[in-house]
């Protein structure tokens, strides 16, 4: 699913790497569990395996496609059709409500609509159904993101990276605002349905207790020989 090989990110101005990853691989439907103090570049890591960031040298790639042949455009349009994102904070548009938060990929996929379509009859319904199934009571759908509690939040915010079944649905934190009962119950959901659909699922956390959920755990530290902070 993914492969980095000999992967050098520096943050423009910082006088060392941030990550020098010589390689790594990520293979389809594989849960895997990355763990490492803050300020050690696992969100860089992730939103470099996404194609939002490029290296300075060396290549990720996706599907065995390197993220940095592409143009900007394409590899919006790529990240749009194959991974699914689950922000620490959630990231939703407040002024939509989650069923609407929750349709995003597929304005902007036609692969994700068609494949959700073929799911459940339409984009639409396949987004009611992922709700439901996240465990969000269909008499909440119409309300504003903003409306919602966090927990609520989390589940509308996996329903988004969801939807249309990405190859890769990448998980930055998304418990760390939650207390231990939100968090097992939200685990069991996503494990779940990324099983369903047969996703990768790389899920950050530094709560290694969680591991054990996982196929694999990994310490960013093993894998990166550069040892500089996120700016």
């Amino acid at each position: 699913m993914v492969e980095i090989n000999d992967l050098q990110f520096a943050w423009p101005g910082a006088p060392d790497d941030c990550l020098l990853i010589p390689h790594f691989r990520i293979a389809a439907g594989e849960r895997l569990f990355l763990h490492g103090p803050s300020g050690t570049g696992k969100s860089t890591l992730l939103a470099l395996l996404a194609g939002v960031l490029v290296p300075t040298r060396g290549e990720v790639r996706l599907l065995g496609k390197s993220w940095a042949s592409l143009s900007r455009s394409r590899r919006d349009a790529c990240r749009g059709d194959h991974v699914g994102y689950i922000f620490q904070q959630f990231n939703l548009l407040p002024y939509l409500d989650g069923l609407g938060n929750v349709l995003l990929p597929c304005r902007f996929s036609a692969q994700r609509r068609q494949r959700a379509a073929a799911q459940a009859g339409s984009a639409r319904a396949a987004a009611h159904a992922l709700l439901l199934q996240v465990g969000l009571p269909q008499s909440l759908h119409a309300r504003q993101a903003a409306s919602l509690s966090v927990g609520q939040q989390q589940r509308v915010a996996a329903a988004r990276a969801l939807i249309g079944q990405p190859e890769l649905v990448i998980a930055d934190e998304p418990t760390s605002a939650l207390d231990a009962d939100l968090r097992d119950t939200f685990l069991d959901l996503l494990l779940v349905r990324c099983a369903a659909a047969g996703s990768s699922l790389v899920f950050v956390s530094h709560d290694e207790r969680l591991a054990a959920r996982f196929d694999r755990a990994v310490s960013l530290a093993s894998i990166n020989r550069a040892g500089g902070e996120q700016p």
